[in-house]
């Protein structure tokens, strides 16, 4: 890619197209970074939106129907993935922002937390670290039912306390990895830096050609313009006594 793009700028450089092959070879370069840090989604049929290194599936059930979703039933619609869990109020957001373009009025969504007998807390199924929350009050009531779930109203984005087996809520959100073996692979931080160091020494040492090829040009042009010009053409001899003759003649 790198030599592909001197060979371009140095073509370009010919037609006194430098800066443009520049612009054009960085945009292709910094694409291909890009697309090296993108994982894949699952190819399940089903319609998975990226965030962050995640992959959400909002389940969207049948048109006009009623949902109405157990907790194991949630669980049963991500079996193979997990519920959604929510590690910062970005992630929460996207929830906020993204249901209205899947579902209609208020939604409340479970959430894959569950209250831990062990530890009287709160934890996530994953067994991952709870680092974000958004209680609807400022903090979950001490006072926890052992059968105590989670649901996230996607109205306001707040979280409140429910009944895993009593409950039924109308939103279910599956949540997995981008899989990253079946994703590009991903660059570490050593090559990022030498793909920017390779961009860095295109735009210098293509500036350096197009400045010198530049100034060839202008020296040129000096050059021609200093060029001696004869201000009248000489008459060959034969016309030059010719209009000699004829001066002569046309005398009194």
């Amino acid at each position: 890619m790198i030599s592909f793009c001197m060979f371009a700028v140095m073509e370009s450089v010919k037609n006194s197209h430098g800066p443009r092959s520049l612009l054009c070879c960085v945009f292709v370069l910094c694409v291909q970074l890009r697309l090296g840090l993108t994982g894949d989604c699952p190819a399940d049929g089903r319609t998975w939106v990226p965030f962050h290194g995640r992959c959400y599936h909002f389940v969207h059930g049948e048109e006009d129907s009623i949902k109405s979703y157990t907790f194991e039933r949630a669980k049963t619609l991500c079996q193979g993935f997990e519920l959604l869990t929510i590690q910062s109020a970005d992630e929460n957001d996207l929830v906020i922002k993204y249901s209205p373009k899947v579902w209609k009025g208020k939604v409340n969504v479970w959430l894959g937390m569950y209250y831990d007998t062990d530890s009287e807390e709160m934890k996530w199924f994953e067994d991952e670290p709870v680092r974000f929350t958004n209680w609807e009050d400022s903090s979950p009531s001490d006072l926890v039912p052992l059968d105590t779930c989670v649901a996230l109203h996607t109205n306001t984005g707040k979280w409140e306390n429910v009944s895993c087996l009593d409950e039924v809520e109308n939103g279910v959100i599956c949540e997995t990895n981008q899989k990253a073996e079946e994703a590009k692979k991903k660059p570490s931080a050593l090559l990022s830096a030498l793909v920017v160091l390779s961009v860095v020494a295109i735009m210098g040492v293509s500036a350096v050609i197009w400045f010198l090829h530049q100034k060839h040009n202008v020296g040129s042009t000096m050059l021609t313009a200093f060029e001696y010009h004869p201000p009248f053409r000489v008459l060959e001899t034969d016309q030059s006594c010719l209009v000699e003759s004829e001066e002569t003649d046309s005398v009194p």
